[in-house]
């Protein structure tokens, strides 16, 4: 038998992640069909997912940077990636609540991971959630956090006996959900987001003890069967009254119990603002709407509520700092009883991925439904996902423009082919590609010629880069010392400069040897116009025959981008 952990390394959180994305994949359609409470949106199961599947992403980056070294990242490191990636991604009543349960861990577990700091972790990730929420109730998430916490406490052994008892109180403290929650009761159901925060528990007892736990079924008092982990809802009696198909409402939040007298819309978005600005926004939003909920920390917040007035709740955030990522739900339209008419879809529609406002612009008056991928803040597949449907197109082109998106551009194209939408996935690596793509994009041609054609020309454009290395470290050109500006192409650090202007100049020359007809660049925004003059001037006098374009990026993670077809 394989020795158990003697605490929670940066290797046990990333395996923790990948199991917990599992089995929230399995799970998610049956946490959506469970979904009674308060709003009637059948969609618990899919915001866990993605949240987890955006804390996942971030904790891989954290690895992926770690390659070419002997040692795994440090414990602090991981935990803190996996709680800024639940963040920025948190979808959701229940995902903006389980990003602060991970955020409240993460604070702990970077100071150690043996039972005691365990232990600890889940009492601060439990009264974190419960702080984070305007009007907590019981019955939900909150209560099934809080017991795991209670759990643990009485758990002085190693960390597996931690997990286990946190686990297990967990399943009981579900299963008597509906006894607290009348509206869980009269459905036969126990909470969605508590379910999924029981899975997430689960996959982290496999993680540190290599096995799975026992799941099946637990009871509360009695007045309701309580499904609980794999236990099947359909058909579930309760009082004699059948619930199959049941999909209404979510988790832990503060709506009054008939969700149809509710407001209409969910507001979410991510928020940089200072900790007073947003002592004041809670405030406001309270008064606004409900199902308020909060959560973040040193500068970004993470803002989820239901209102009326979707945008009073914008403009609070623009008051308070600088929201981004923002997305308004109407709940009637996304329940299906919304009787306007639908406009007609698109015959077909460009979906493409950009790092800045600038390009976003750009791509926006092209025609193309855009993504932006802030720095360090990767777009998950779901958001991707929603930009398909915001495209309303029968066929849509996928331009990811980044190679770490690979898989989750795939898994946002799989999913909108279940959708009935023809999707086709251009795999661009850089910004530039996704430029030359576009610009040769004819919607009235054929789909796969035109898809032939964008793939083309994406694969004809060469992708450099300009970035600022953050430490000292081996690279492909040689050792680069902290603040030095690399010069990586299509990939690879090619070359290790001094200033932004002359590696550019050397990058170039090195594309350009191998000739080119068009240079591509676009800036950052803290780069000066002058050095796209200067740069623009050397290809002119040393490549006569090629052309030059300047776009702006924006805030994006690159000082300059290039790209030479």
């Amino acid at each position: 038998m394989p020795q158990l952990p003697d605490d929670l390394d940066a290797v046990a959180v990333r395996t923790w992640c990948s199991l917990a994305l599992e089995a929230l994949g399995r799970e998610r359609a049956e946490i959506d069909a469970i979904n009674v409470y308060p709003i009637a949106d059948g969609d618990t199961g899919t915001n866990l997912y993605l949240t987890v599947e955006s804390a996942a992403a971030a904790v891989e980056a954290v690895f992926a940077a770690h390659e070419t070294g002997t040692t795994a990242p440090a414990t602090a490191d991981a935990v803190r990636a996996m709680a800024h990636g639940a963040l920025i991604g948190a979808r959701g009543n229940s995902g903006t609540i389980l990003a602060q349960l991970l955020r409240g861990m993460a604070g702990v577990l970077a100071d150690g991971g043996d039972a005691a700091h365990l232990r600890l972790a889940l009492t601060r990730a439990a009264a974190a959630a419960r702080q984070a929420v305007a009007h907590p109730v019981e019955g939900t998430v909150l209560t099934v956090a809080t017991a795991a916490a209670e759990a643990a406490q009485g758990e002085e052994r190693e960390v597996p006996a931690v997990v286990s008892a946190a686990y297990e109180g967990a399943r009981a403290a579900l299963a008597r959900t509906p006894e607290q929650l009348a509206v869980l009761g009269r459905a036969g159901v126990v909470d969605a987001g508590g379910r999924g925060l029981v899975a997430v528990l689960g996959a982290l007892v496999e993680a540190v003890t290599g096995q799975a736990p026992v799941r099946g079924p637990r009871t509360g008092s009695g007045k309701a069967a309580a499904p609980v982990d794999g236990g099947s809802v359909v058909g579930l009696p309760v009082g004699g009254v059948p619930v199959d198909g049941l999909s209404v409402g979510e988790g832990p939040l503060d709506c009054p119990e008939d969700a149809d007298g509710g407001p209409a819309f969910e507001v979410i978005y991510l928020l940089e603002a200072r900790d007073e600005q947003v002592d004041r926004l809670r405030t406001r939003l309270d008064a606004l709407g409900d199902s308020l909920v909060v959560v973040g920390g040193d500068g970004l917040w993470h803002v989820h509520v239901h209102v009326d007035d979707a945008g009073a709740a914008v403009e609070a955030g623009v008051e308070a700092g600088r929201p981004y990522r923002i997305r308004i739900t109407h709940f009637a339209t996304e329940s299906g009883h919304d009787v306007r008419v639908q406009a007609e879809p698109a015959q077909r529609a460009v979906v493409v991925v950009v790092p800045g406002d600038g390009l976003a612009g750009l791509c926006t008056e092209a025609g193309a439904t855009t993504v932006i991928a802030r720095p360090g803040e990767p777009p998950a597949s779901g958001e991707l996902v929603d930009a398909i449907r915001r495209a309303h197109a029968r066929e849509v082109v996928l331009l990811p423009n980044d190679a770490a998106l690979r898989h989750t551009a795939a898994a946002a194209a799989e999913q909108a082919r279940t959708e009935g939408v023809r999707v086709a996935l251009v795999p661009t690596r850089a910004a530039v590609q996704g430029i030359a793509a576009l610009a040769v994009h004819e919607p009235d041609r054929g789909f796969d010629e035109d898809v032939v054609a964008m793939t083309a020309a994406a694969g004809a454009t060469r992708y450099a880069e300009l970035a600022v290395a953050e430490h000292r470290s081996w690279t492909m050109a040689g050792i680069c010392q902290a603040g030095d500006i690399l010069g990586l192409i299509d990939g690879d650090v090619a070359v290790i400069g001094a200033d932004v202007p002359a590696t550019a100049r050397t990058v170039l020359d090195r594309m350009l040897a191998a000739g080119g007809e068009l240079v591509t660049l676009v800036l950052g925004e803290d780069v000066p116009d002058a050095v796209a003059d200067a740069l623009e001037e050397y290809v002119r006098e040393g490549h006569l025959a090629v052309d030059t374009v300047v776009y702006r990026g924006g805030h994006q993670r690159a000082p300059l981008l290039i790209g030479v077809e």
